[in-house]
C-alpha cells in the first residue's frame, strides 16, 4: 500500500510538472489561457468499515482546467489584429465546422476573406444596406467577413447645399443679359465639382445677377461652361434671410455624351443670406463622388468592419460576431488556439461585441497569454519538491519492508 501511495503521488506531481511546463511553454502564445491541475485524495473503504480509522490511498489527477482570465493587451501596427476585451470568443469557420478562439491575428486571403494563419474564416453579420452611415446588420445570420478589394463605385450629383453671403448694396450689373463669359453681365460667382453617374468630374459655377426689385438676386447655373437655361430666382426679406426661391422644374438637368446618365440635381440656397457685408462663401458642398481604390479596412469596438477608399467614402462590410458560453471550462481544446462546443460548455450564444456579457474589441491590438511567468516558475519548485518527497516516501517504504525481511 505504500508503494502505491508514492506512485499515485509521483504520478501527481508528474502531471502538475507537465501542466506548468506546458503553461510555460505557452507564454508568448497569443490568445492562451493557463492551465491548472486539480487532484483528488483516494479512499478505498468496504462496506461497514470504519471511517475514522480509514487511511487514504493516495491522490489521483481530476481534471487539468483552464482559467479564462482576460490576458493583457498588446498593440500592434496591424488594424486586421483583434483582442476582445472582456468575455466571449471569435467564431470561426474551418470548412463547414465551427471553432472558437481567442486569438485574433487575422489577415486578409487572395479571395478577400478574413483569415487566420490556419486558413480558417473569421464569422460575422452582413449589413442590411452598407451604404447607410449607421446600418443594421442581419444577426440572425453569420457568414464569412470578405473584404471588398475591387473599386467602389461612383455617385452622381443630385443635391448642391449652397450657403453664401450676396451684399445688400450691390447694384444690377451694368450689362443684360445674362453671359457667363461676360463678366459685366453678373454680380459674382462660385464654382464647385460635381460629378455625373461614371465618376466623372464635371466643373459647375454659379452666377449671381442682382435684379432691379429690392432684395430680387438670379442665380445661373452652368456646367461644363454651359448656361442653363431657367435661372433660380431668390429673394430676401428685409433681415436679410431667403424668402423664397422659385424656378420650374427645380432640378437642373444637364445631359453629356460620354454614356453617362443625365445629371439632375438640385440648388438648396435655404442657408443663403442678403447682409451688408462682403461676397462670401461660407460653404458649398454636394452628395456625388467618384469611384475609389481601397485604401484601409477599419475595425470599431463594436466590430463593425469598414473599407475606406480614396474617394473618402468607407463601405460597411460586415460585423465581427462573437459567441460566449455557460461554462467555457468545459470546452474542448483543439489546439492551435481553438475551442470546440461540448455538452459541458453548453449551448454557445451568438451577439454583436459589446452587447449583453459579451467584451468589446480592441483594433490593432492582441491579448496576450495570461500566464505569469513568476508564478509558473514557484509552481515548478513546488511540483518539484512534491516529486521528491514522493519519491521518498517510496523509499522510505522500501526500507521498512527490508528491514521486515530481514527479521529472523
Amino acid at each position: 500500500m505504500p508503494f502505491n501511495i508514492g506512485l499515485s503521488g509521483l504520478n501527481a506531481a508528474q502531471a502538475d510538472l507537465q501542466t506548468t511546463g506546458n503553461n510555460v511553454s505557452n507564454s508568448g502564445t497569443t490568445g492562451f489561457k493557463r492551465s491548472r491541475a486539480e487532484f483528488g485524495d483516494v479512499f478505498a473503504q468496504s462496506f461497514g468499515g470504519i471511517s475514522q480509522t480509514a487511511i487514504g490511498s493516495g491522490t489521483r489527477l481530476q481534471a487539468v482546467t483552464q482559467q479564462f482570465s482576460q490576458g493583457r493587451t498588446e498593440f500592434t501596427e496591424n488594424g486586421l489584429d483583434l483582442a476582445i476585451n472582456g468575455e466571449g470568443f471569435f467564431v470561426l469557420n474551418d470548412q463547414g465546422s465551427t471553432a472558437y478562439t481567442r486569438a485574433g491575428e487575422f489577415q486578409v486571403n487572395r479571395d478577400g476573406f478574413l483569415v487566420n494563419n490556419q486558413g480558417q474564416q473569421l464569422q460575422g453579420y452582413p449589413p442590411q444596406d452598407p451604404n447607410t452611415a449607421d446600418p443594421n446588420f442581419n444577426t440572425g445570420q453569420l457568414e464569412d467577413i470578405r473584404l471588398q478589394t475591387g473599386a467602389a463605385p461612383p455617385n452622381a450629383t443630385t443635391s448642391v447645399e449652397a450657403l453664401l453671403n450676396l451684399r445688400s448694396d450691390a447694384e444690377p450689373p451694368p450689362e443684360e443679359p445674362f453671359n457667363l463669359n461676360e463678366p459685366d453681365t453678373y454680380n459674382f460667382s462660385t464654382s464647385l465639382t460635381l460629378y455625373d453617374s461614371l465618376g466623372t468630374a464635371r466643373d459647375a459655377s454659379i452666377y449671381f445677377v442682382k435684379g432691379e426689385e429690392v432684395g430680387q438676386w438670379a442665380a445661373h447655373v452652368a456646367v461644363d461652361g454651359v448656361a442653363d437655361d431657367t435661372p433660380y430666382e431668390l429673394t430676401f426679406d428685409g433681415s436679410g434671410s431667403i424668402e423664397s426661391v422659385d424656378r420650374i422644374p427645380p432640378e437642373v438637368f444637364v445631359e453629356f455624351d460620354n454614356g453617362a446618365n443625365p445629371l439632375e440635381f438640385e440648388i438648396d440656397f435655404g442657408g443663403t443670406t442678403q447682409y451688408g457685408g462682403d461676397f462670401a462663401v461660407n460653404d458649398l458642398n454636394q452628395d456625388g463622388f467618384a469611384s475609389g481604390r481601397l485604401t484601409g479596412v477599419d475595425i470599431d469596438d463594436s466590430g463593425v468592419v469598414f473599407a475606406r477608399f480614396t474617394n473618402g467614402q468607407s463601405t460597411v462590410l460586415g460585423q465581427v460576431a462573437m459567441a460566449n458560453f455557460t461554462n467555457p471550462q468545459g470546452l474542448e481544446q483543439l489546439g492551435n488556439n481553438n475551442w470546440a462546443e461540448t455538452f459541458a460548455a453548453g449551448e454557445p450564444v451568438f451577439a454583436a461585441p459589446g452587447t449583453g456579457n459579451l467584451g468589446t474589441i480592441q483594433s490593432g491590438a492582441l491579448e496576450a497569454s495570461n500566464v505569469d511567468i513568476a508564478q509558473e516558475l514557484v509552481n515548478l519548485i513546488t511540483a518539484q519538491r512534491n516529486f521528491q518527497a514522493n519519491a521518498q516516501t517510496i523509499s522510505t517504504a522500501d526500507q521498512v519492508t527490508q528491514t521486515i525481511i530481514n527479521i529472523r
